[in-house]
């Protein structure tokens, strides 16, 4: 037997059996994890949902109330600026004007949090009901994914 393998010929031959054997194992997993399948493909491109997200919080139920609020603060804060301002040079004028930006702003994210923490629940929830796995503001994508915003406002105003 050792002198059969001593032999080129033979030597060539068994390194091409083992190589054949290896690139059919390779090409038989390939298949079975569907590499090579057209479906696979489609899949995966409708794992990926799509939203827009500005949309969905700017139709999103309570969004009017929260506009209504932060009117009434905007004048509040107007007013102050115009009432307190009047005895201030032009540095003290620009502090508490960003003191009163950074304020409406505060106010504004507090009001904000709910709707957003409810947009998320639904995204969440009609993702998983699509089968989705990840759901990505629409406008950081170019081509292919399955758009969600419609069945997500829907949610949104049932859900109330």
């Amino acid at each position: 037997m050792m002198q059969q393998l001593r032999n080129p010929k033979n030597v060539k031959m068994v390194s091409l059996i083992v190589a054949a054997i290896f690139v059919i194992g390779c090409f038989a997993y390939s298949i079975d994890k569907g590499i090579f399948s057209a479906s696979s493909e489609a899949a995966m491109e409708s794992a990926i949902g799509t939203i827009n997200y500005q949309a969905l919080i700017t139709q999103s139920p309570g969004v009017e109330n929260v506009r209504e609020i932060m009117q009434a603060e905007i004048e509040v804060a107007q007013n102050e600026f115009n009432e307190k301002s009047q005895d201030m040079n032009e540095d003290q004028k620009r502090s508490h004007y960003s003191e009163l930006q950074e304020r409406l702003a505060a106010k504004e994210k507090e009001l904000l949090e709910p709707i957003r923490a409810k947009t998320k629940e639904e995204i969440k929830k009609v993702a998983d009901k699509k089968g989705l796995s990840v759901v990505v503001d629409k406008k950081t994508v170019i081509f292919g994914g399955v758009d969600i915003t419609e069945d997500v406002l829907k949610a949104l105003r049932t859900e109330k």
